[in-house]
C-alpha cells in the first residue's frame, strides 16, 4: 500500500509541475529534503517564492486533499523553507505557501488540479 501511494504522489507532483510550468511557473526544486521535512515542489512566479505541498487523491471519499495539510504539517513546510531560505541565502523575495490539489478519476486518465494559492501563513 505504502509504494502505490508514493506512485500515486509522484503522479500528482508531475502533474502539478506540468501545470505550474504551463502557467509561467519557474520550477526552482522537487521534494527538497532536510531534516525538518520535504518540500514538494519549489517555485518563482511573479517575485513570489512558492512553497507548494502537493496532495493527491482518487475522490473526496475521505475529504479533500487540501483537508489533509494540518497545522502540524504546516509548520513542518514552514521550518523546512526557513532551512531552504538559508541555504540558499535568498533575498529579495517575498514568500508565499500553496496547497496543489490534484484529484484522479480511478475510471480514465482524467484529473482535476486545484492550486490554492497562499493557503495557509503561520
Amino acid at each position: 500500500m505504502k509504494s502505490f501511494n508514493k506512485d500515486i504522489g509522484a503522479l500528482g507532483e508531475q502533474i502539478s509541475k506540468n501545470y505550474l510550468k504551463n502557467l509561467g511557473y519557474k520550477i526552482l526544486e522537487v521534494n527538497f529534503k532536510c531534516k525538518c521535512g520535504e518540500i514538494d515542489i519549489i517555485a518563482l512566479e511573479n517575485g513570489y517564492i512558492c512553497f507548494i505541498e502537493v496532495k493527491t487523491r482518487y475522490g473526496t471519499k475521505f475529504g479533500i486533499p487540501a483537508e489533509s495539510v494540518v497545522f502540524s504539517k504546516q509548520k513542518k513546510i514552514y521550518k523546512t523553507a526557513q532551512v531552504y531560505i538559508l541555504y540558499k541565502n535568498i533575498t529579495n523575495f517575498n514568500f508565499r505557501f500553496d496547497v496543489m490539489e490534484v484529484t484522479l478519476n480511478g475510471d480514465n486518465n482524467d484529473f482535476l488540479v486545484n492550486h490554492i494559492q497562499d493557503a495557509f501563513q503561520l
